[in-house]
C-alpha cells in the first residue's frame, strides 16, 4: 500500500511538472515564442529569397524557413509561389490561420515577369498553433488535389545548409551528416528531367543536429512520409528541404507536422560590440553601439583597451555610458569615448566579448579604406574587356558579340519588357553595332541595366569634382580591350572609369537614335552562369544565314548574343541625361571628343518634348541643374527658376542637387525659398535618424538597407555642405559607420569587402560559387526577417543580403569615406 501510495505520488509529481512546462507563447508581435526560440508564421513576404511560410529562429540562428505548399521538390528562383489571402493571429487559441491560393498572377519580385504556372486551382488554409514544447502545423484543401497533380504537391520547409554543414541527422532508424557539397544519385521526373537529388531519408520523424543543444530540431509528421533533400543539386542557390507528399484524395488535415525545437531555458544572446571596422579620426565623434538581449538586466561597464606592441595592452576609462533604448528584438545602449585622441591600435571590451579592433589616428581614412573599390571592384566589373590581376585572369574578354534588338511583346525574366514596337529603325532579332563598348555588369548577374551605367559615372564625377582625387593603379587600354590590376599607366583611374561608362551609354544612344533600357542575355541558362562572364556568349555576331554549328571569324550560328531593350520612361531618360551631363563637365580635357558626345546626348534628351509631370518634372530639373553647371547657359538657369514651386514641393529629392547648384545661379529669392523648404526636411530627417541606435534611418523591405543608406549619406554630405546651418554632418559620418560595421544584428562585419577588421568575405559576386569575394564591393547588407530580426548570413547565394551591384553601390562608399576625411579635416 505504501509502495503504491508513494508511485502515485511520483506520478502525480511528474505530472505536475508536465503541465507547467513552459510552452510557447504567441507574443505581440505575432509570432511564437518560448525562450530564444522564435517561430513565425506568413510574416515575410520573398519565399523566392528563402524568407516565407512556417520559419524557425534557433537561439539567435534562422534555422528553417518556407514552411508552405509548393510544387516542386526543390523549388528554385522562378518556381511557382502561392498569394497569401489573409492571416489571422489569435492570441487566446494560440494560433495563426493563413489562407492562400495557387497560382499568383500578380507576382512581380525583383521585376520578374509573370511565369507560366501549371494548370492548378489550388486554395487551402495552413493553422499553426503552440501545443505545449511544439508547434503543430496543419494544412487544410479546399479540394483534394487534382488527379494529374498528386505526387506533385507537397509541403516543404528549407533548413539553412550554412550552420548544418558536418552536423548530424536522424530519421527513424536512419541517420547521417549534412554534407557540404550536393551529391547524386540524382532524382529524375515522369518526364526524365532531373527535378533534385534522391532523398537522403524518407521517414517520420527527423531530428536535426542532436549533438547541438543550440540547434536541435525535429519535425513528425503525422501524415504521409517526411523527405530529406538536398536543394542544391539543382540549384546552386538552394538549401536543405524537407517534404511531405500531400496524399491523393485528402483534404481535412491533408499535411500534419509536430515540429519541436529544443528550447534552452534562459538563454540569452551573447553582447555584441558594433564599432567601426576600420576606425576613427582624433577629433571624430566615436560611439559603439552595444546590442544585448533584451531579457537582460544586468549592464556592464565597456573597457576601451589600447593594443601595445610589447602585448601589454592599456584599460582606460575614458568613456561615457548611456541606455538608449529598445530597437527591433534587442536593448543598446551607447558607450562614448570621444575623448580618446591619442593614435593607436584599441578595443572594447563588454563583459566576456570584445569588439574587433580599430584605429584612432588622422589618416585612418587615406589608406584601404576606400582605394579598393578603385583598384579591384570596377575593374573586375568592367564589360567588352579581359581583366587580369597578375597571375590571375578575373575574366576574359567578354560579350564582344553585343546585342541584337529585343523581340517585341517580350516580358524577360529578369524585369526588362518591350513593348509593341522596338522604337528604334532595328527589327527585332537585328544586330545593332556599337554596343560591344564600354559598361560594368551590373552586379553579380551579368546585364547593363542603363541606370547602372549612367549612376555608375554620375556618383564617380561628383567624386572627382568634390575631392579631385587623382589614383593611379591600373592599366586601362581601350584599344587592345584590356585591364591590368595593379599597373599603373599614367592615367587616372577614375577619370578612366568614367569614360568606360560614359562610352556604353553614349554608343547605345548614337546607334540606336535612344537610350538602351537595359542588355541581357536571352536565356536562364546563361543567366545563372556562375564563372568567368566571358563563356556566356561565343562572342561572335549571330548570323541566321549559317548552318547550325557554322561559324566564321566575327559570326556564328549562336543564337547566344545578348538582348538590347528599349523603353519609353521620361524620368529615367532625363535623369540619365543629368548623369551624362555631369560626365562631359569632367571628361574635358581627359576625352574632348567623348565629352562633346556625352554633351550632346544630354541636350537630346532634355530638349525632348515629354510630359512632365511628377517625378518626370523632377528629373528634367535634375538635367537642368547639370547642364547649367556644365554650360552655364540661362535655359537652364531660367528652367530651374521658374519650377520654383516644384523644387520646393519635391525638396526631398531634389534639395541635396539643387544645393550645388544655388551658388551660381545666384539668386537670392529662389535660395530663400529652397533654404526655408530646407528646414522642413531636416527636422524630418532628425526624426527617423533618432528612431535608431545608429543615427540612420533603416526600414529595410526586402534588400538590406545598406545601399539606401549610403546613398542617405551622399545627400547628407551635400545638404550640409549648401545648408551648414540646417543640416548637421553628423548624418554623414553615421551612414559610413553604419557600412563599416555600426549596424544592427550579430553579424558585425563591414559591407565593404576587405575593408576593415572584418568584413563580408563571402558575397553575392561574380564568384560567388567559389564562396568568395570581390575586394571593394559593398553588399547590400542587413536585412529584415519580419518582423523584428536582423540578419547578415556569411552565404553567397542571398542576393538581397550579400550581393554586389553597379550604380552606386560600391563607390558611394567611397564618396562616405572621402567626404567624412574632408568634412572632419576641416574642424
Amino acid at each position: 500500500m505504501k509502495r503504491t501510495l508513494l508511485l502515485s505520488g511520483i506520478l502525480l509529481f511528474c505530472g505536475g511538472i508536465y503541465s507547467q512546462q513552459p510552452s510557447f507563447v504567441l507574443n505581440k508581435l505575432e509570432y511564437f515564442e518560448q525562450g530564444g526560440v522564435n517561430v513565425m508564421a506568413f510574416q515575410d513576404i520573398y519565399p523566392e529569397g528563402h524568407q516565407g511560410g512556417v520559419a524557425v529562429i534557433m537561439h539567435g540562428r534562422r534555422l528553417a524557413t518556407n514552411g508552405d505548399i509548393r510544387l516542386d521538390e526543390t523549388p528554385g528562383q522562378w518556381q511557382p509561389i502561392p498569394k497569401q489571402l489573409t492571416r489571422k493571429a489569435d492570441p487566446a487559441l494560440n494560433t495563426i490561420t493563413v489562407t492562400l491560393t495557387y497560382p499568383d498572377p500578380a507576382i512581380n519580385r525583383k521585376g520578374y515577369n509573370p511565369i507560366e504556372y501549371p494548370d492548378l486551382n489550388l486554395n487551402y488554409t495552413v493553422r499553426v498553433k503552440a501545443q505545449g514544447e511544439s508547434i503543430v502545423v496543419t494544412v487544410d484543401l479546399e479540394n483534394p488535389v487534382p488527379e494529374q497533380f498528386i505526387g506533385k504537391v507537397g509541403f516543404n520547409m528549407e533548413l539553412f545548409p550554412g550552420i548544418l554543414f558536418g552536423k548530424t541527422w536522424f530519421m527513424d532508424s536512419k541517420s547521417g551528416i549534412f554534407p557540404r557539397q550536393p551529391d547524386g544519385p540524382a532524382l529524375a521526373d515522369s518526364k526524365g528531367e532531373i527535378v533534385a537529388a534522391q532523398p537522403m531519408a524518407k521517414g517520420k520523424k527527423l531530428t536535426v543536429a542532436p549533438e547541438d543543444n543550440l540547434l536541435r530540431l525535429s519535425i513528425e509528421s503525422k501524415t504521409g512520409d517526411l523527405q530529406l533533400l538536398d536543394g542544391r543539386y539543382v540549384h546552386n542557390n538552394g538549401w536543405f528541404v524537407v517534404r511531405t507528399l500531400v496524399p491523393a484524395g485528402s483534404a481535412k488535415d491533408a499535411i500534419e507536422w509536430v515540429i519541436t525545437p529544443n528550447v534552452i531555458a534562459g538563454w540569452k544572446s551573447d553582447p555584441v560590440v558594433h564599432v567601426s571596422q576600420i576606425g576613427y579620426r582624433p577629433g571624430q565623434e566615436k560611439v559603439a553601439i552595444i546590442e544585448i538581449d533584451k531579457n537582460e538586466t544586468k549592464i556592464e561597464n565597456p573597457v576601451l583597451v589600447r593594443l601595445n606592441e610589447n602585448g601589454r595592452n592599456t584599460e582606460l576609462t575614458a568613456g561615457k555610458l548611456q541606455t538608449w533604448g529598445t530597437f527591433l528584438r534587442y536593448k543598446y545602449v551607447k558607450y562614448d569615448f570621444t575623448p580618446v585622441t591619442q593614435e593607436g591600435m584599441y578595443f572594447i571590451r563588454y563583459g566576456k566579448v570584445q569588439s574587433q579592433p580599430f584605429r584612432i589616428a588622422s589618416d585612418v581614412f587615406r589608406r584601404n579604406v576606400w582605394q579598393p573599390t578603385i583598384e579591384y571592384f570596377l575593374p573586375v566589373q568592367m564589360c567588352h574587356m579581359r581583366v587580369n590581376e597578375k597571375y590571375r585572369v578575373w575574366h576574359g574578354l567578354c560579350h564582344m558579340d553585343d546585342a541584337r534588338m529585343a523581340p517585341v511583346n517580350h516580358n524577360h525574366f529578369d524585369g526588362y519588357m518591350q513593348g509593341e514596337s522596338t522604337l528604334t529603325d532595328f527589327k527585332s532579332g537585328d544586330h545593332v553595332p556599337g554596343l560591344n563598348a564600354g559598361g560594368w555588369h551590373d552586379a553579380g548577374d551579368y546585364d547593363l541595366r542603363v541606370e547602372s551605367q549612367s549612376g555608375e559615372v554620375y556618383i564617380l564625377s561628383m567624386i572627382y569634382e568634390t575631392f579631385g582625387i587623382n589614383y593611379d593603379e591600373t592599366t586601362i587600354d581601350q584599344a587592345n580591350l584590356l585591364v591590368e590590376i595593379h599597373q599603373p599607366d599614367g592615367r587616372n583611374d577614375i577619370l578612366q572609369q568614367i569614360e568606360h561608362g560614359t562610352l556604353s551609354v553614349v554608343r547605345g544612344y548614337n546607334n540606336l537614335g535612344r537610350l538602351y533600357r537595359g542588355i541581357i542575355c536571352p536565356t536562364k541558362r546563361q543567366y545563372v552562369l556562375l564563372g568567368d562572364g566571358s563563356t556566356m556568349t561565343d562572342g561572335l555576331i549571330h548570323d541566321g544565314n549559317l548552318k547550325p554549328g557554322e561559324r566564321t571569324g566575327t559570326t556564328s550560328s549562336l543564337e547566344d548574343d545578348r538582348w538590347v531593350f528599349t523603353e519609353n520612361n521620361p524620368s529615367r531618360e532625363l535623369t540619365t541625361a543629368a548623369q551624362m551631363a555631369a560626365a562631359a563637365r569632367v571628361l574635358k580635357g581627359f576625352n574632348d571628343e567623348l565629352s562633346k558626345q556625352s554633351l550632346n546626348v544630354a541636350k537630346a534628351i532634355y530638349n525632348y518634348n515629354y510630359q512632365l509631370t511628377g517625378r518626370a518634372l523632377h528629373s528634367k530639373i535634375h538635367a537642368a541643374s547639370e547642364l547649367f553647371l556644365t554650360t552655364g547657359e540661362d535655359q537652364y538657369k531660367n528652367f530651374i527658376l521658374a519650377n520654383e514651386q516644384a523644387v520646393v514641393k519635391g525638396i526631398r529629392e531634389l534639395g541635396w542637387l539643387i544645393g550645388r547648384t544655388l551658388p551660381k545661379l545666384n539668386s537670392e529669392t529662389f535660395t530663400a525659398a529652397v533654404r526655408n523648404a530646407a528646414k522642413s526636411i531636416s527636422e524630418e530627417i532628425a526624426k527617423q535618424a533618432a528612431e535608431t541606435p545608429f543615427g540612420v534611418p533603416y526600414r529595410p523591405q526586402i534588400w538590406g538597407a545598406g545601399w539606401n543608406i549610403q546613398d542617405f549619406g551622399v545627400r547628407q554630405y551635400y545638404l550640409h555642405t549648401a545648408f551648414p546651418d540646417i543640416f548637421p554632418a553628423e548624418p554623414v559620418y553615421n551612414a559610413l559607420n553604419f557600412i563599416l560595421g555600426v549596424h544592427p544584428g550579430v553579424n558585425t562585419s563591414s559591407f565593404a569587402s576587405g575593408v576593415g577588421a572584418r568584413s563580408t568575405t563571402v558575397a553575392y559576386g561574380v564568384n560567388r560559387a567559389d564562396w568568395s569575394y570581390i575586394p571593394g564591393g559593398v553588399s547590400s547588407g542587413t536585412a529584415l526577417i519580419r518582423p523584428d530580426f536582423p540578419e547578415l548570413l556569411d552565404w553567397p547565394f542571398l542576393w538581397q543580403q550579400q550581393e554586389y551591384v553597379m550604380g552606386g553601390g560600391a563607390t558611394n562608399f567611397v564618396f562616405l569615406v572621402l567626404a567624412a576625411d574632408k568634412l572632419l579635416g576641416e574642424k
